[in-house]
């Protein structure tokens, strides 16, 4: 096992691209630690440089990685080199809670045979579609008018209190720092009322996945989810980043609402959230 040195990140982020769409929740991250954009993590691999299996996990020499949710994702061509990672060398800390995130359903097995062997619960947290959009021609205009347009703006830090009081995964502290570390450093919208208060907003999370989509209750049915989804695409596919979200199985009205805007959906792909506790 290898930790990559951050010289190497951009080497590793052109070979994920080879494998994208199925590498998305391993190569979002790359791409904002390329950038900038995300200091929190390490990137671990079996073999150097042609690696079959590469582990994102927080990194334990950050001391601002203790208030990142300890969440690990990987991207894996080969099973049994997985398996020996996470069995046999120091790819995962075992003795602290955490979640693998956006791991691909393929690998549901393994993680559930890997817990058993090594006596640690999990729970199955969430299924859910991963879609992308691979370039600006499969973006679909939507409709809106010059009302709305008017009123799209960035999120700022006083917003970052009602993003989390919303947030389905946030509501305490950790959740809040996270949502101030997203609007201090990835491209986030609103949709404001006419007294400059955001009703409708978009985030990035550290992975580059679009999220928090939300909508207050009183300002639903408006086609604000939209505009900002194609607002946000659009300056993402102007500058360079992966255009991708995750949509939980059962969501139909958001997952409609990205296909219509010209998101694809490979059938084969779903996205699996465990939480190992010891």
């Amino acid at each position: 096992m290898k930790v990559l040195q951050k010289d190497e990140h951009m080497a590793a982020e052109s070979v994920l691209l080879k494998h994208l769409p199925k590498s998305f929740q391993v190569y979002g991250y790359l791409h904002a630690c390329n950038r900038n954009k995300q200091t929190n993590i390490q990137i671990v691999v079996d073999t150097w440089p042609d690696f079959k299996v590469i582990i994102c996990r927080p990194d334990p020499e950050n001391k601002q990685a203790s208030d990142w949710r300890k969440k690990v994702t990987f991207y894996c061509l080969d099973e049994k080199m997985l398996r020996k990672m996470l069995l046999e060398e120091d790819a995962i800390d075992w003795s602290a809670d955490f979640t693998f995130e956006c791991f691909d359903n393929s690998h549901t097995g393994l993680l559930k045979e890997v817990s058993t062997q090594i006596q640690v619960s999990h729970t199955h947290l969430i299924c859910a579609y991963q879609l992308y959009l691979p370039n600006s021609s499969h973006l679909v205009t939507p409709a809106f008018n010059s009302d709305i347009n008017s009123r799209i703006s960035s999120l700022d830090l006083s917003h970052a209190h009602l993003v989390n009081q919303t947030w389905k995964f946030g509501g305490d502290e950790l959740g809040y720092k996270k949502i101030v570390r997203q609007i201090s450093n990835f491209p986030s919208y609103c949709i404001t009322d006419h007294q400059g208060q955001p009703v409708s907003w978009l985030l990035l999370h550290e992975n580059l996945s679009l999220g928090m989509l939300y909508t207050l209750p009183e300002h639903r049915r408006k086609g604000y989810a939209t505009v900002l989804v194609y607002t946000m695409a659009q300056r993402l596919l102007a500058e360079g980043y992966p255009v991708f979200t995750y949509v939980e199985e059962g969501n139909m009205v958001s997952f409609k609402m990205f296909k219509n805007l010209g998101f694809i959906d490979d059938p084969s792909v779903r996205r699996i959230w465990f939480k190992f506790a010891t």
